[in-house]
């Protein structure tokens, strides 16, 4: 089971919340990526083999331009989670579809409706 890189937008208790119901998950300033570009978030969750998980669209855009097949991301598609929320809403995301995950691919989810597709990505035009 990958473990969770959460980005920077994330609150960093959830990370702990995530670790307290059994995940490995690290924030991404306990790892000294708090002014990380989104490429380097990347190269470093392929590196240790993570999962990442952010609020941004980027990484998404980045994986399909670098046709990379790792690391997984999960876009979580709401603003304003606080930390108790992120939490859910990723567990609701590792229920659903771990296996893909592990496997690699990109998932956006939002309160009621929770995307995966497989890595690589096509190339935008």
């Amino acid at each position: 089971m990958k473990g969770l890189l959460l980005d920077q937008g994330l609150p960093r208790s959830t990370a702990s919340l995530l670790v307290e119901a059994g995940h490995n998950a690290i924030h991404a300033a306990e790892v000294g990526l708090s002014r990380a570009s989104d490429s380097e978030i990347l190269a470093y969750a392929r590196q240790q083999d993570l999962i990442v998980v952010t609020l941004d669209a980027d990484f998404h855009m980045l994986l399909a331009i670098q046709g990379a097949a790792s690391p997984s991301v999960i876009r979580l598609r709401q603003q304003r989670l606080n930390a108790e929320q992120a939490a859910i809403a990723i567990e609701a995301v590792l229920h659903r579809g771990r296996e893909a995950l592990d496997r690699g691919a990109v998932v956006s989810a939002t309160k009621t409706l929770i995307r995966f597709k497989r890595l690589p990505l096509p190339k935008p035009r």
